[in-house]
């Protein structure tokens, strides 16, 4: 396919751009010098986000749902990010058919579109496409076990039909694509009360509140920060591999290991709750990165101390609380760094 004339090189689509991670990859494609056109419908993510881009002459957004069809602006991408769709359980859970659309129909529409550009996309899946896994670590090859009527379904099932019509259109159009695997991300601009445990763990110890802990605090997770995701998914345009590729951090931590150093970090005497587990929700969770390092180069830098820091730090200044995140960590906290 050859670019259409009316192309205007450098330009790059973000959809889900006032999104957490959306807002973080629109920071870094404006650092490298390209222009950035952001689309977000505004239902999980906050212009608040940009706020920081106003004035920026190589940004531009406008509010859109990617159910529908793209705004004329978008017929310049030459290339397209898609990271439009509610990502937090609290969120999705509420609106299970809005997720859902927003995976398929969103992804058909951006598949649509990158045709038209001859632009390469990037679609931004989730290891919820492996569910509860019963492979660990979770490989890409690995097909998963996922319920596919549960009530994590409209996420988990959306994001693997998107990953199939990305794949569809690569076989049947020859569409460049990309599918990266996001493994639990955090840092500044999550938002409190979404339902992931970083920033509840955090909101909740800040306030003095006793943190929630969901079953025995036993099940795992692996969590890479926000600036660690973004390299990840800036490597995975760049190169040339279709994926899918597991971009998370491989360190693996327990539910109540997280809550204990969330209290240290904060100096909070807060007290811990327990509460039953959601249904669904997956037991263990870490990413195997071997087919990230071998082909992006890429594996995580920031240590969880260190990026519990600084989204403890976001979270004080969102609370308007004095700041307390830059103390020493406590020795146990610095020797396992």
């Amino acid at each position: 396919m050859s670019i259409p004339p009316t192309a205007e090189p450098g330009l790059v689509l973000v959809s889900g751009a006032a999104g957490f991670v959306g807002s973080h990859l629109c920071d870094a494609l404006l650092r490298r010098g390209h222009r950035v056109l952001g689309l977000d419908n505004l239902s999980t993510g906050d212009r608040a986000h940009l706020a920081h881009l106003e004035q920026e002459p190589a940004f531009r957004f406008i509010e859109h749902d990617i159910t529908e069809p793209p705004p004329a602006a978008a017929e310049g991408a030459r290339r397209i990010f898609n990271l439009a769709c509610p990502a937090s359980p609290a969120w999705y859970q509420r609106r299970p058919i809005a997720t859902l659309l927003a995976s398929t129909a969103g992804t058909w529409q951006l598949l649509q579109l990158a045709r038209r550009n001859a632009a390469p996309l990037l679609q931004v899946s989730t290891s919820e496409v492996y569910g509860d896994p019963q492979q660990h670590p979770q490989q890409e090859s690995y097909w998963g076990h996922v319920n596919p009527i549960g009530m994590r379904a409209c996420y988990d099932e959306g994001k693997r039909a998107a990953e199939a019509l990305c794949f569809s259109c690569r076989q049947e159009w020859g569409l460049s694509i990309r599918v990266a695997r996001l493994f639990n991300c955090y840092g500044p601009r999550l938002t409190p009360g979404d339902g992931r445990v970083v920033s509840n763990f955090i909101v909740q110890a800040l306030r003095g509140e006793a943190l929630t802990v969901y079953g025995d605090g036993r099940q795992t997770r692996s969590f890479c920060y926000v600036d660690d995701t973004v390299d990840g998914l800036l490597r995975l345009m760049d190169g040339e591999h279709p994926g899918p590729i597991n971009i998370g951090n491989p360190d693996e931590h327990t539910v109540m290991a997280l809550a204990q150093r969330v209290l240290a970090l904060t100096g909070s005497d807060s007290a811990l709750v327990r509460r039953p587990l959601p249904p669904d929700d997956p037991t263990r969770r870490r990413p195997d990165i071997d087919r990230a390092q071998r082909e992006l180069g890429w594996a995580p830098r920031i240590s969880l101390d260190e990026g519990l820091r600084h989204t403890i730090a976001y979270f004080e200044q969102c609370l308007g609380l004095p700041a307390r995140a830059g103390r020493q960590p406590t020795a146990a906290l610095s020797a396992g760094r």
